[in-house]
């Protein structure tokens, strides 16, 4: 990271650049700091350090520029998770699809069993019971990537009307 003042702290006196209406964008410098604060909240610095040595305004600054790393690389991870599972379901699918399609013949005792229409002509029995386990397995792999892709439309929950906050991932012992 570059200062444009050497007796200010990083971060401070740093050139930010600013969008059309005024507000700040992230920079490549602002990232490297975002990313300097993750790596010394890791490391167990208290917020209040983080943002005396990296140049945040207070400590929310720091908490904040901690957050935004970690909701950025929870997404990236997320995304590319996401994209690895989807090129399986597509394989799965490509199975499952072969053999709901394939035409299937009912077997007893190992031979096939046929049928003798009116003419004395014999033909294999059809068996569906493969194709509709196929065709139940290409309907699991369907709702597996419409949930995963986020697809579906929400799911309405009755509630009492009470509010429940569920925080996930985070140790509330280490904001301080």
């Amino acid at each position: 990271m570059t200062n444009t003042a050497p007796d200010k702290p990083p971060g401070r006196g740093l050139s930010r650049p600013r969008n059309g209406k005024g507000r700040f964008v992230r920079s490549i410098d602002s990232a490297e700091r975002d990313r300097e604060a993750a790596r010394m909240r890791t490391c167990g610095a208290p917020y209040r350090r983080i943002a005396e040595e990296l140049g945040y305004a207070d400590e929310a600054g720091a908490h904040r520029a901690v957050a935004k790393v970690l909701k950025e690389t929870v997404q990236e991870a997320g995304d590319e998770l996401r994209k690895v599972e989807v090129e399986r379901l597509d394989a799965l699918l490509a199975v499952a699809w072969e053999v709901m399609t394939r035409e299937h013949v009912a077997v007893s005792s190992g031979k096939i069993v046929t049928v003798t229409d009116a003419e004395g002509t014999e033909t294999p029995l059809r068996d569906d019971g493969p194709t509709l386990a196929a065709l139940d397995r290409v309907l699991k792999i369907a709702d597996r990537r419409a949930a995963l892709l986020g697809l579906d439309a929400p799911k309405k929950i009755e509630t009492d009307g009470s509010v429940r906050y569920v925080i996930e991932g985070i140790d509330l012992g280490k904001l301080t």
